[in-house]
């Protein structure tokens, strides 16, 4: 079987003049030199090739008990069925589950699943499988589900499972929708992620790591059968993936704003998928000298005497011209973002603060704030100056920074843009996550980033902020027994009419925009609808793969 290109030899031959590549050299076995005309057409109507981030390729393979579906950048995990799943309005809908229920204390969720599921080995899936996957993420260090809301999962039949929760945790069934079943029978944790048996509606064919994964269309699934009954995937830079565009290697090829205008492959069109890909900053609210311990513990810096005052974190958010960032930065292709959940129905929209630069230098001279000869505003000895870190890699984050930092000029703040990793060392970013201004990139389409950012205790809370009524309003979110009974509480956690994380609030954060994740997409290839993309480019876009389908 022949080998897919390796990403240095694309790259290299990208430079040398890619189009001479045939599409047989970059995508393995799946198709011959000497193949007919009509036999290139028959295969082109169901199958379809990808391009991805080079960290879109799961480093545990695809094995939902370490983070396959379920780690950073959420997706439904294609080779395996989940207990539920979401629609494109985010609303749940059944897969293996037929029905489930919650008990009024919140503590006891009920499933009853399908009994005619078969794993692609030909083994029924029943109930014991579902308990012994939710037990197997629970006792797995390194999974990446978080699932420790759940004490134990019991199979009370081959159709039902009971989950037994230690705190009230709606907010469970997001993670859920993305937590692909394995089989008891097996599982074996050294080799599944390179083998893995499910009953989803696809199957592993081939994974050449580093390189690209073709996925089948699994003939015995339970479902409606794929339209598109290949998917290839590989892995590849920026750079790699336009080329591979322009040469019609691939039929799908991601790309950023800053090269989708200005580098549109012929016989290609501009997929724009919307969002809840975040970038927003955080603003640490507690005085220098602080200190956070983290894991193996370590012990990092915590706070900062200039976005410690209130007035200068509400400056902050009056003093951001969203469209400008988008305009100059985004090429136009993102939207002005207010929260980490904007247009998601737990999003509240007290959260939105126009730009008005009188206002913002209002609010820094009504707290004692007077502007200096060098234009930057002092108070007691100390400057309104600080610190911005944000990821060296990331050409998009680089730009948002400096226009930032030109922005908070303006009004008297000055931001010095600092790029650096994602490490622990003492120039690092994770070193200096609660004690310094950081552009992070959040969002999901799931309300718990929201609990993790602005809970008191919660180690996502860069910003160091802890109120009562605020944890309040996140704690009776959760133990809601429905999830849209959640929706006001998370809403007033974010502002209640008197405290909030909100810009009129604590102001905790200034976000930026979101960002539309970009692709050149053939046009003769229809596209199923899909969700608001999460955070990352990647597996999310293919969520709904098995219906799309080529005119």
């Amino acid at each position: 079987m022949a080998r897919g290109i390796t990403r240095r030899s694309f790259v290299g031959a990208a430079g040398a003049g890619i189009a001479a590549l045939t599409a047989s050299s970059l995508l393995g076995c799946s198709s011959s030199s000497n193949a007919s005309s009509a036999e290139q057409t028959a295969k082109k109507t169901n199958e379809v090739t990808v391009s991805m981030t080079t960290t879109s390729e799961p480093e545990a393979g695809f094995d939902p008990l370490f983070s396959w579906g379920c780690g950073e950048h959420v997706h439904e995990p294609l080779i395996q069925s989940t207990l539920i799943t979401t629609d494109t309005d985010l609303n749940f809908v059944n897969d293996l589950a037929t029905s489930y229920e919650c008990s009024e204390d919140g503590l006891t969720w009920t499933f009853n699943i399908r009994d005619d599921v078969k794993f692609t080995d030909g083994e029924p899936l029943t109930a014991h499988d579902v308990a012994f996957t939710i037990n197997g993420i629970n006792s797995n260090e390194a999974a990446q589900a978080d699932l420790s809301m759940i004490d134990t999962a019991v199979a009370t039949s081959d159709t039902c499972v009971q989950l037994h929760l230690n705190k009230p945790y709606n907010a469970m069934l997001y993670t859920l929708a993305v937590v692909g079943i394995v089989p008891e029978h097996a599982y074996d944790a050294a080799t599944y992620g390179t083998n893995p048996i499910g009953s989803g509606r696809y199957m592993l064919e081939q994974w050449d790591r580093g390189q690209q994964v073709i996925l089948k269309a699994n003939p015995d699934y339970y479902g409606d059968a794929p339209l598109m009954e290949r998917l290839i995937v590989v892995f590849m830079g920026e750079d790699a993936s336009l080329a591979a565009a322009n040469s019609g290697q691939i039929d799908v090829a991601y790309t950023a704003a800053t090269m989708v205008d200005s580098a549109h492959p012929t016989g290609y069109e501009v997929l724009n998928c919307e969002s809840v890909d975040s970038r927003g900053i955080s603003l640490p609210a507690i005085l220098a000298g602080d200190s956070r311990v983290i894991e193996d513990d370590m012990v990092i810096s915590a706070g900062n005497n200039v976005t410690s005052d209130i007035a200068v974190r509400r400056a902050i958010n009056f003093g951001v011209d969203r469209q400008k960032m988008i305009d100059s930065v985004l090429n136009g292709y993102g939207s002005a973002a207010y929260s980490v959940s904007d247009g998601m129905p737990w999003y509240n929209p007290d959260m939105e603060v126009s730009f008005d630069a009188e206002a913002a230098k209002k609010c820094m001279e009504d707290a004692g704030w007077v502007l200096a000869s060098d234009g930057i505003y002092a108070k007691d000895g100390q400057r309104a100056a600080f610190d911005c870190y944000y990821s060296a890699s990331d050409s998009v984050r680089q730009a948002l920074t400096n226009e930032f930092a030109n922005q908070m000029r303006d009004i008297g703040i000055e931001v010095n843009p600092v790029g650096s990793g994602w490490t622990y060392d003492a120039s690092g970013i994770y070193a200096h996550q609660y004690s310094d201004p950081v552009l992070w990139g959040w969002g999901s389409n799931s309300p718990v980033e929201v609990y993790m950012l602005y809970y008191g205790d919660s180690s996502g809370n860069y910003a160091c902020y802890k109120n009562a009524q605020v944890d309040k309003h996140l704690d009776a979110a959760l133990a809601a027994t429905s999830v849209d009974a959640s929706y006001p509480e998370w809403q007033a956690a974010q502002w209640d009419g008197v405290e909030g994380v909100a810009p009129q609030g604590a102001a905790t954060w200034v976000w930026l925009c979101n960002v539309d994740h970009l692709y050149f997409k053939r046009e003769n290839l229809v596209v199923a609808a899909q969700k608001p993309h999460p955070h990352g480019h990647g597996w999310s876009l293919v969520n709904n793969v098995d219906k799309w389908y080529w005119e």
